[in-house]
């Protein structure tokens, strides 16, 4: 692909290392500028502090960023014990403090209160709106954010290590919209003192794992590289993969044409699914279109243009 020009036929994930320091949006442009295309989006905003994994999708493939925007999450992160500030991590002032250290065993006593379906109060600097306004926005103006709490589900945390009295590593597996700050902040009040996160690395969206990462450097390095540009197709992951946990429909030529006009077709035939909701169609191995599967019909939501393969 050609790195001098825009190049609207890249279509595909790429499954960010996020450095720490970076923001999702300064990631999602330095993204763009490597493969060249105008289009592109990420799923799921991680801090500037936070490193690891930011899905980014690329061309067509910005249609299901929902898919993995939705899906459980992955995080390895270090909560230092003594003091809680106004950000809940090492970026805000200390608010409170305490001289109590929590054991191993203390520790681990209380992780079981914290885990499925929970309450939540997300963090004052959070992305969440207010009145139109982003909190953080309001928090740095030095007005007062009031967040309601919300229900969020903890499928999983566990106590990694105790490094030092001072600090605890944690990875825990959890749904949408859950913020390991506030996670990080509750503990240590239910722990009798105070606490705040001062490393985070996420390692974990939905269909993809820790294996599929790729470094900034490396794709940068590939891009300044001749002889090696045909690399970045390699690091794209297929559109569809975004689509793992729903069923996926092979149709005929015919109904594809249908499908991308954005007419319903009948799903036939003894391979006919008997079940109701979100499908995909494939034709020859190409994703045509995303919908719903409703009283035997395939409905079109969103239909792909991806060219021929």
């Amino acid at each position: 692909m050609s790195r001098r020009q825009k190049n609207n036929t890249v279509h595909g994930w790429v499954v960010l290392d996020k450095p720490v320091g970076m923001t999702s949006t300064q990631a999602v442009g330095a993204i763009k500028r490597i493969f060249g295309t105008s289009k592109a989006g990420h799923a799921g905003t991680l801090d500037p502090l936070a490193s690891g994994m930011l899905p980014i999708a690329l061309g067509e493939a910005t249609k299901t960023v929902p898919f993995v925007q939705d899906g459980e999450k992955l995080y390895r992160f270090t909560v230092r014990w003594g003091a809680e500030t106004t950000t809940d991590d090492t970026e805000g002032a200390v608010v409170a403090a305490s001289d109590h250290r929590p054991t191993a065993a203390e520790i681990e006593a209380i992780l079981d209160g914290f885990e499925g379906e929970i309450l939540q109060t997300p963090p004052a600097f959070s992305a969440i709106k207010v009145d139109g306004e982003r909190a953080y926005d309001l928090a740095r103006a030095g007005e007062e954010v009031i967040l309601e709490a919300r229900p969020v589900v903890i499928h999983r945390l566990d106590l990694v290590e105790t490094p030092d009295p001072d600090t605890a590593v944690f990875e825990t597996e959890c749904g949408k919209g859950t913020y390991v700050r506030a996670l990080a902040r509750d503990m240590g009040r239910r722990l009798g003192t105070r606490g705040h996160v001062t490393q985070l690395r996420r390692l974990g969206v939905g269909p993809f794992g820790e294996a599929d990462m790729i470094p900034l450097d490396f794709l940068q390095e590939i891009r300044h590289d001749d002889a090696r540009i045909g690399e970045l197709a390699a690091a794209l992951r297929p559109v569809e993969t975004a689509l793992d946990d729903i069923p996926a429909l092979a149709v005929t030529g015919t109904d594809a044409n249908r499908l991308r006009s954005g007419q319903s077709v009948l799903l036939r035939g003894r391979d006919a699914p008997v079940f109701e909701g979100p499908a995909y169609a494939t034709c020859q191995g190409q994703l045509i279109a995303l919908g719903e599967v409703e009283r035997g019909e395939l409905h079109p939501r969103r239909v792909f243009n991806l060219g021929a393969r």
